[in-house]
């Protein structure tokens, strides 16, 4: 049995929403072409942001990184090895940038999701967004276009908190912004070692666990009190 929750804290990736993975982003790729004035192809444009990419995801596969400003990970994992002046370009946008790079046009609510937040809602259990991202902008705004921003009365993101789960802060910013104990809330999370490992560090009350089909390998496999497939799973639970 879990608890009741007095609010429920939940991922985005995975859990709110899913979408194709895209190695190529060729809107990316062009945009950072004209920045730039043609000083670099746009293959070797391309490659940088996958080498990037990939680079990224080994740095946040540390325990528990504070994280990165948007220029620190543009100047450390895309851009440390371009011309200066293309560099120099590259820094001056780097927030529309960071934006860009997190933005994913696939993007699309799991099912059951807008039936869950809405009970939530009609029930009077306040609702949080607690994400790792590299841009929690694009993340508001996908949810914003979607139809369910209104339902959360806090999003905490890792680029504007300046901690990364699981670093238990991410929740109790989120508690803290809700006036509610983690005590008595939910998290759900579709990671093992990085949400539910959180959860269990910042004294979650229960830690449901919604599997996304990512690679959740290594860590601290901590194990959840439920595991849902989806938005219908939370309902149900």
């Amino acid at each position: 049995m879990v608890i009741r929750p007095a609010a429920v804290l939940l991922d985005f990736g995975g859990v709110l929403a899913d979408a194709p993975h895209r190695a190529e982003r060729p809107d990316l790729v062009l945009r950072l072409y004209n920045l730039i004035d043609g000083a670099l192809a746009p293959g070797r444009i391309q490659q940088s942001l996958i080498d990037g990419a990939a680079a990224y995801a080994r740095w946040r596969d540390e325990d528990c990184p504070d994280e990165l400003s948007h220029l620190a990970v543009w100047e450390r994992f895309v851009i440390h090895d371009w011309p200066p002046l293309a560099q120099a370009r590259v820094r001056g946008s780097v927030t529309r940038l960071s934006y860009d790079w997190a933005w994913r046009e696939g993007w699309a609510l799991r099912p059951g999701i807008p039936e869950f937040l809405r009970s939530c809602s009609d029930r009077g259990i306040p609702l949080a967004v607690v994400s790792n991202t590299l841009c929690g902008a694009a993340h508001r705004d996908f949810l914003t276009n979607a139809g369910v921003g209104e339902f959360f009365a806090a999003q905490i993101y890792s680029d504007e908190a300046g901690v990364r789960k699981p670093n238990p802060q991410m929740i109790w910013n989120a508690t803290d912004a809700l006036g509610v104990a983690p005590a008595a809330c939910w998290f759900v999370g579709d990671s093992r070692r990085r949400d539910i490992a959180c959860a269990r560090r910042a004294d979650i009350g229960a830690a449901i666990l919604m599997p996304s089909g990512r690679e959740d390998s290594g860590g601290d496999q901590a194990e959840p009190d439920a595991v849902v497939a989806d938005g219908f799973g939370l309902l149900a639970l």
